[in-house]
């Protein structure tokens, strides 16, 4: 009797620490970049329907209480000597770098805020069927590092809604890093890619052997 007891103790503490050790279900993953393109799954692209508004951007950030938004926490967040932020969250002083290019810029104003998985091309690869909520969430997301990006206006406008089988970061040294983060970004919201991004980033990350791409699925 006693013996059975003790097993049912034993069981119930082992049950019990593997629920508690349990890989957490969005753990980060870390993957080469060539082993992570293989992870997004492959489907052709629609952009029916498509409006930007239909991605609510620039809301009152991760801390609404600070007044800012999230066009401006992104700027403060990365500003390599931070700006000084005065009433209603003004911007002024500050410097920060744009990676697409390699620009210096001394401006908050001369800065647009890219999101790295552009909102048409989110819309073509699965956001089409989301919530208003979560593609809310989508183009204010602050939780990875690599989805939301202050580059030189230049670089964002020439960039637009392509993907990589279009448009590449002018500073050829930062292909690698593009590729990782955009990849990053579909892989974190389990957006889709076409045939032609899949071989276009296929070929990129060919010459990337050592770069790695870190992400955790969105909530």
């Amino acid at each position: 009797m006693v013996t059975s007891l003790l097993r049912g103790l034993v069981a119930a503490l082992l049950a019990v620490l593997s629920l508690t050790t349990a890989t957490p279900a969005h753990a980060a993953q870390t993957l080469t970049v060539a082993e992570a393109v293989t992870r997004l799954p492959v489907s052709a692209e629609s952009r029916d329907g498509y409006d930007r508004d239909a991605f609510r951007h620039w809301n009152s950030g991760d801390d609404p209480s600070d007044g800012c938004s999230t066009r401006n926490e992104v700027l403060i967040a990365e500003a390599v000597e931070p700006p000084t932020v005065g009433t209603r969250c003004r911007l002024s002083g500050g410097r920060w770098w744009s990676y697409y290019d390699q620009v210096w810029v001394t401006s908050a104003s001369g800065l647009d805020i890219d999101h790295m998985v552009p909102l048409a091309e989110a819309w073509d690869s699965g956001a089409s069927a989301w919530t208003a909520q979560r593609r809310e969430a989508y183009a204010n997301d602050q939780g990875a590092q690599a989805s939301l990006a202050a580059v030189t206006a230049r670089s964002n406008r020439s960039k637009a809604d392509q993907d990589p089988a279009q448009w590449m970061p002018p500073a050829a040294e930062v292909h690698c890093r593009y590729i990782a983060e955009w990849t990053a970004t579909k892989l974190r919201w389990s957006l889709t890619a076409d045939e032609t991004e899949v071989a276009a980033l296929r070929e990129a990350a060919a010459v990337c052997p050592d770069q790695q791409v870190t992400w955790e699925l969105a909530a």
